[in-house]
């Protein structure tokens, strides 16, 4: 695999985690307290959120992966969201400090170690970013690093080196889909980066670099905008054009897509100092904050023909607001904050199941695939994670450092 001079400079850095301070203003805009009214009301928001784990946690019987009449659906091997619900369990034991949740989000972590040589998948980060990364940094123990760098030599398998990225379906053997990208596999890309850190291998970071750098090149638009999916010819790498599946149409902007987009290239330029990761983010945040209606509450779709109005995707809320939060530290822009801000307050306000007795989740008003009339209004265990992370980084940030690593290196 051929690597260039700047690729290998910069992986170097992250192999030996040379800290790059952030700018003073990026501090200051990060450590900024939140005004008292909105702090109150994520205080009462995490409150209820740990309030409502700890009372579910020891009636689940599987990984959760949508509900049904309120209710959570289970799947026995975790799907490809396996590592959310460890994940919002470590959230919700960073919060409260309860040891009964610390122990079942390692009970239910160890559940997902087959999943380390899983080649069906490309959500490998997604399965063990929230499960063992964070399972890692919070308890030391090597377990649970070799589990993550395991899956991070599985999630490596699917790299086409000819188009320079990971294919999103399918083994990697497998002809059907073989030149698929899409743009979720963003947030899949900070497994490689751990791997590159932790074992002093460039080539997981390289990897997600020339990733990163495919999908920086095909999928934003001029004005900010990106596809769910963009199809390249898997033999040559040429590029074919974008496409969807959970979005309206092919040149359309899915919600939780450019919400991917946006914490995926806030993250990649953290883990690089790529000042062209960092300018794809804004753009991708400015488009999506341009496309905010008046509550704070993203559709599912931003060119959908009913939008405003249509259908709310409140995951998409709640991963887009920890996607605006991590990019105001990272700037020092205050509008990015701001809005991070409305976007937990819309959410913590509006989105809860706090007028349902029967409620497992957390949060209501999802969307998992409209075109598919599939999890319509329904909650989803990301969006109860993607909130939970964005209260703790607002409310206690010492913690979700702990957690996340939110240094630039």
């Amino acid at each position: 695999m051929a690597v260039s001079r700047r690729t290998v400079l910069t992986t170097a850095a992250a192999v030996t985690a040379v800290q790059v301070p952030a700018a003073p203003d990026a501090r200051a805009a990060a450590a900024m307290p939140a005004p008292a009214e909105v702090r109150r009301t994520l205080e009462s928001a995490a409150q209820y959120a740990v309030e409502k784990v700890r009372a579910v946690a020891p009636q689940v019987t599987g990984f959760p992966v949508g509900t049904k009449f309120e209710k959570w659906v289970y799947s026995q091997n975790g799907d490809w969201v396996g590592g959310f619900w460890p994940g919002t369990l470590w959230m919700a034991h960073l919060y409260s400090g309860d040891t009964a949740l610390r122990t079942a989000a390692l009970d239910w972590a160890r559940r997902l170690a087959p999943r380390q040589y899983d080649t069906t998948t490309h959500d490998l980060g997604f399965l063990f970013g929230p499960s063992w990364v964070t399972a890692w940094r919070l308890t030391g123990d090597p377990y649970w690093r070799a589990g993550a760098l395991q899956a991070a030599d599985t999630l490596i398998r699917r790299f086409n080196p000819r188009g320079r990225f990971l294919r999103a379906w399918g083994r990697p053997d497998e002809a059907a889909n073989a030149g698929r990208v899409i743009i979720d596999t963003m947030m899949n890309l900070d497994l490689l980066a751990f791997a590159s850190r932790e074992s002093g291998d460039g080539r997981y970071l390289d990897i997600a670099v020339q990733h990163a750098t495919t999908t920086q090149r095909h999928f934003p638009r001029p004005d900010g905008s990106t596809p769910h999916v963009f199809d390249f010819d898997p033999d040559t790498g040429a590029p074919v054009g974008p496409g969807t599946v959970q979005g309206y149409s092919p040149t359309s902007c899915w919600s939780r897509g450019q919400a991917w987009g946006i914490y995926g290239f806030t993250t990649m330029h953290r883990r690089t100092g790529d000042p062209a990761f960092l300018g794809t983010a804004r753009r991708l945040a400015d488009f999506a904050v341009r496309a905010l209606g008046s509550d704070h509450v993203p559709v599912w779709d931003y060119r959908a023909p009913q939008q405003p109005y249509d259908v709310k995707d409140a995951s998409a809320g709640a991963v887009m607001a920890c996607g605006l939060w991590d990019l105001a530290a990272v700037t020092g822009e205050g509008a990015y904050r701001d809005v991070a801000l409305r976007l937990l307050t819309a959410l913590s306000r509006t989105c809860l199941t706090r007028a349902s007795a029967r409620a497992d989740a957390v949060v209501a008003r999802c969307t998992r695939n409209r075109p598919a009339e599939d999890g319509v209004e329904i909650s989803l265990p990301y969006a109860d994670y993607y909130l939970l992370e964005g209260l703790l980084r607002v409310l206690r940030p010492r913690d979700a450092d702990r957690a996340l690593d939110l240094s630039s290196r």
